[in-house]
């Protein structure tokens, strides 16, 4: 009887952990407008190069001067190594241009992927919300 309930208990905890990983994930056109594609041009000021998405940070000067730092979404580190990127592609303080992002829907200064034009001519693709699921 022992032996039967730890069985059980262990495929119950089984089953449990691995749906956890797929609940945790999300479409990302479920998150982003995919239907107003934006571009920023900024500054970058923060990358955070790891599982299960690679996010950059861009400070972006608004009309009127004030600065709105921008929380850039992309793609899994695979994706993007196997696209041709490499973590010393970006740098802080690099000024980059992201065009064709997808903005959050709820309205926040985050976007999904797009194409980074770097400052010494080289352009990436980081990732599209259409099609990135």
């Amino acid at each position: 009887m022992k032996r039967n309930s730890r069985r059980i208990f262990t495929a119950g905890l089984t089953l449990l952990l691995s749906t956890a990983s797929l609940l945790a994930h999300h479409s990302a056109a479920a998150t982003y407008d995919t239907s107003k594609p934006i571009t920023l041009k900024g500054t970058v000021t923060k990358l955070e190069w790891m599982n299960p998405h690679v996010y950059y940070y861009i400070e972006v000067k608004d009309s009127d001067g004030s600065v709105t730092t921008w929380g850039i979404e992309t793609s899994t580190p695979n994706s993007l190594y196997r696209a041709g990127w490499r973590k010393t592609d970006l740098k802080i303080g690099d000024i980059v241009t992201v065009q064709g992002a997808s903005p959050a829907r709820n309205g926040s200064n985050k976007a999904y992927g797009g194409t980074v034009f770097l400052p010494y001519g080289r352009k990436i693709f980081s990732g599209s919300a259409a099609t990135d699921r």
